[in-house]
């Protein structure tokens, strides 16, 4: 009779002996117990040698300084003298390259996504060269993008939606490519099976299944891309950035706390317009 059939009362060391030889990893071993601890003490040296390494202590004796800054961003002045103008419009720059750099990254994307997946573009070497292009474009940070286009086309909102169409497109493109991978191929084949060509094939077969999801994730990305957006402008790729930095500078934190609390606003308003679209196109229903 097995250990498993017997009361707890009937179970004696012999049993758990017996156990323990047929199935030794459901208990603990000395070996094992050690390897633990040594990972457990590796990682915590490792820790503290980098809390060490970086000088974290600095925080506690920069803690008036920062406290000061802190204070600048919520004591605002001469709030008559801050040229909103020049704000609203930085951020009305910094939407309209958001969303054309969003926009072109998509339709870009619409097209190279399906050479990027496996079920339609069967040719090896072409999907292959086309995902590593992919990864080239989404491999390199977008802020390193702008910094290039700065000095390809000038300073500039160009450079800032050149740099977000790049770094997107490659983002975009992978994804696509694997919503068009998991697609239902019956709805495919039997568009096939009237004798639509390739392009009928793709248009009724792929987009009706495929195409809540690329909008959803476009949608997605002109939210983040608003926020980047923000930072190009750092690099001199126009928008509301170069109005943050030249505010830095002037050691105008007042208004620059102003600017970012504008900002998020228009996130937030971008994310849940977004929702409503979402909702709209995938058929989703509000709680």
């Amino acid at each position: 009779m097995s250990a498993a059939s017997l009361p707890l009362s009937a179970i004696d060391a012999g049993h758990i002996e017996r156990a323990r030889a047929a199935h030794p990893q459901a208990f603990g071993s000395v070996r094992r117990s050690a390897i633990g601890w040594a990972i457990w003490l590796a990682v915590i040296a490792y820790v503290a040698g980098s809390l060490w390494y970086f000088e974290v202590w600095k925080l506690a004796q920069a803690s008036d300084r920062a406290w000061r800054l802190i204070s600048n961003f919520f004591v605002w002045r001469d709030m008559d003298s801050w040229q909103y103008a020049n704000i609203y419009r930085g951020i009305a720059q910094t939407l309209a390259m958001a969303f054309l750099g969003t926009l072109l990254a998509s339709i870009a994307a619409l097209f190279i996504g399906f050479l990027a997946a496996r079920n339609t573009m069967p040719i090896f070497i072409i999907r292959q060269f086309v995902r590593r292009v992919l990864d080239v474009l989404r491999g390199v940070d977008q802020l390193i993008w702008g910094l290039v286009f700065v000095r390809a086309v000038g300073l500039g909102p160009l450079a800032g939606v050149l740099a977000i169409f790049v770094s997107d497109t490659g983002t975009l493109a992978k994804l696509y490519s694997e919503a068009i991978e998991n697609i239902d191929r019956k709805q495919v084949e039997g568009v096939r099976a009237t004798g639509a060509g390739p392009i009928k094939v793709m248009r009724y077969g792929y987009l009706p299944q495929v195409l809540p999801i690329f909008i959803s994730q476009s949608l997605y990305f002109f939210e983040s891309s608003t926020r980047s957006a923000t930072i190009l402008g750092l690099v001199g790729a126009g928008g509301i950035g170069m109005i943050i930095i030249e505010r830095f500078r002037a050691n105008l934190f007042d208004q620059v706390a102003f600017v970012v609390l504008n900002v998020l606003v228009c996130v937030f308003v971008i994310d849940w317009l977004s929702k409503r679209i979402r909702q709209r196109v995938i058929g989703e229903q509000p709680h």
